[in-house]
């Protein structure tokens, strides 16, 4: 599939944009930025050189991904989040040596207005919620919300939070099995899981 990009985006000769991928309006995405297929950037992106997005990743408005952040495939970047790069910036003092990776893993969620400061880790799948600031790794599964966010709970692929327990756990909409702790959240064996109903099917990320 063709890239679709619309006529008021730049785009930066050498950025690497994958099939499907579609730009929206005012979008810049510098020439060393690398995004994947299936890609969905909104209003007012703006990509930096030292970025690295994967699959089915989608932005929506007025989010800046700054250099030395990584958002794996399948995250989604609600509207007006916020990237840092620099833990202690000063204007008078050039500190572009000092980048902190940032990585977005697989499956995450980044609510609207949530803030993700440089260093940090998000775990796989985890739901951080809208004007959250993140200032610390997040577990994978984690739920989090709150300046500084704290864990609230775990959260399941399909988006609904899981029972407040600790052990074999259950998602009340999709039947997912988890097998939760005090500090950890993973997906069961497969033979736990067994049959899922087709409401699990469809939440499935493609």
């Amino acid at each position: 599939m063709a890239v679709t990009i619309h006529p008021t985006a730049i785009i930066d000769e050498g950025a690497e944009i994958g099939d499907g991928s579609r730009i929206w309006h005012w979008v810049h995405v510098c020439g060393k930025a690398r995004i994947g297929r299936g890609c969905s950037l909104g209003q007012n992106v703006f990509i930096g050189n030292d970025v690295v997005i994967g699959n089915n990743v989608k932005i929506q408005n007025n989010v800046s991904v700054y250099d030395a952040v990584r958002l794996e495939d399948d995250v989604f970047c609600g509207p007006s989040v916020v990237f840092t790069n620099v833990y202690n910036p000063r204007s008078a003092i050039a500190r572009k040596d000092e980048y902190r990776q940032t990585f977005v893993r697989k499956g995450a969620t980044l609510g609207a207005n949530c803030t993700i400061v440089c260093g940090c880790t998000i775990g796989e799948n985890a739901f951080v919620a809208a004007g959250a600031v993140i200032n610390r790794d997040v577990a994978p599964f984690g739920l989090m919300a709150g300046v500084p966010a704290r864990r609230l709970g775990w959260m399941c692929l399909c988006g609904i939070q899981l029972p407040k327990k600790v052990g074999n756990v259950s998602c009340e909409a999709c039947r997912r099995a988890y097998d939760v702790g005090k500090e950890s959240c993973r997906l069961a064996p497969p033979a736990q899981n067994g049959e899922i109903s087709s409401q699990a099917r469809r939440a499935q990320p493609r």
